[in-house]
């Protein structure tokens, strides 16, 4: 399975495509699509989009997986956040591509075996999942990995498991 992770940011936005199935993965892509904080926001997110297809044209993933925005008490951040949520759920979306979202402890856990792993660790564990000579940076690059990553492990067992208790309803 091809899974494109989008660690959503308008400032830095990581993108990360992985080839997997549980228990295996191989980086395919990983990089970061950043825009200028005093840019004109619709100007940015206009910029944001167009990289993103540009990844879902080159890699054409089966799936995109993006981290699921939280609650903090920087409420611009959050709203910054959400808009580049919204613009990769859409350029996904005009393809025909699924979206799902991962929460930050989901995909923690996925890929450290702890929910409350600090960033270098998860960095660490992608690139020793990955077999990378050098760690991914910056972390939003090493994120997104890591949400690509986290699906292609137990998305795609989830969604089977779905699949088959849909089935059994029938």
């Amino acid at each position: 399975m091809r899974v494109l992770g989008v660690d959503p940011g308008l400032t830095r936005c990581g993108l990360g495509v992985v080839d997997g199935r549980p228990g295996r993965a191989a980086m395919v892509a990983v990089g970061v699509v950043r825009t200028p904080s005093d840019g004109d926001p619709g100007e940015r997110l206009v910029f944001l989009e167009r990289e993103l297809d540009v990844w879902l044209a080159r890699f054409q993933p089966e799936v995109v997986a993006v981290e699921r925005v939280f609650a903090d008490v920087n409420v611009a951040t959050v709203m910054t956040t959400a808009h580049a949520t919204a613009v990769a759920l859409l350029a996904a979306a005009k393809r025909g591509i699924p979206v799902v979202f991962h929460t930050p402890t989901e995909v923690k856990a996925a890929v450290t075996g702890s929910g409350r792993a600090d960033k270098s660790q998860v960095t660490a564990m992608v690139t020793r999942i990955l077999g990378l000579e050098m760690a991914p940076r910056p972390a939003d690059a090493a994120d997104a990995l890591a949400l690509a990553v986290c699906h292609a492990w137990r998305g795609a067992s989830a969604a089977r498991l779905a699949a088959l208790a849909a089935e059994t309803r029938r």
